[in-house]
């Protein structure tokens, strides 16, 4: 099963394209841009990077917002990208993961097909490389081994919700896939947020996972159970 791959502009590097990674629609290639994003839409925030306000149902708001733009001279989005360049997901249940269920359940999910998208672990790119042109990889995060069980590229799961963004129409239906880590710290799951527990997660996916959701439901109740306590260790 391949993910589709989308290149984005990456907005402090003067737009040059990158591959998406962040957001549901990886509508963004760097976590600055990302959080410029958030800035703008989420809290109506201009930017040097995104310096243009939105308007009110396609109306100017000129005449109730007297700040000039951008609000911010980028020093605020920088503080935010370097606060969650430092957070990292919480660590996995590694006592249970060395038990017998935990490795039984971990056999599972690698059999069924879990692991196509959801990929287990991940080696991250060696110190000096240059991302988008705008990023050095540092020593704290070269040449490391992560476990995010996540590919970070999108699929149509039969959950997509139709919205098109950077990615142009070929990822209406898509979704980036959702890492796994810390899964055991959320009680709402898939990208809307309409599931509550793992199972029912579980049982929404369609569409590229059609053939991994049928080789879960024949699997009996037991290793079902096994497979559900190995994903409660993320």
């Amino acid at each position: 099963m391949r993910g589709t791959i989308v290149r984005v502009p990456v907005l402090e590097a003067n737009n040059t394209l990158g591959i998406g990674r962040f957001g549901w629609k990886n509508q963004h290639a760097s976590l600055e841009s990302f959080a410029a994003d958030a800035f703008l839409n989420e809290m109506g925030i201009t930017s040097v990077l995104q310096p243009t306000e939105n308007t009110s149902s396609g109306n100017s708001v000129r005449n109730f917002d007297n700040v000039s733009d951008p609000e911010d001279d980028g020093g605020k989005v920088q503080a935010v990208t370097r606060f969650m360049r430092s957070t990292k997901a919480p660590p996995r249940d590694e006592k249970r993961l060395a038990t017998e269920e935990g490795k039984a359940g971990a056999a599972i999910y690698i059999k069924i097909g879990c692991a196509e998208c959801h990929i287990p672990q991940i080696l991250t790119a060696p110190v000096g490389t240059v991302i988008n042109g705008a990023f050095i990889v540092p020593p704290a995060l070269g040449n490391k081994v992560f476990q995010p069980y996540g590919d970070f590229l999108l699929h149509d799961i039969g959950t997509g919700d139709g919205i098109v963004q950077n990615g142009g129409q070929v990822t209406r239906d898509k979704i980036r896939t959702a890492p796994l880590w810390g899964l055991r710290t959320r009680n709402r799951l898939m990208h809307d947020g309409e599931s509550r527990t793992v199972l029912e997660a579980i049982m929404r996916h369609r569409g590229q996972a059609t053939e991994v959701l049928q080789q879960f439901v024949a699997l009996n109740d037991f290793d079902k159970w096994l497979l559900l306590t190995f994903l409660s260790c993320l």
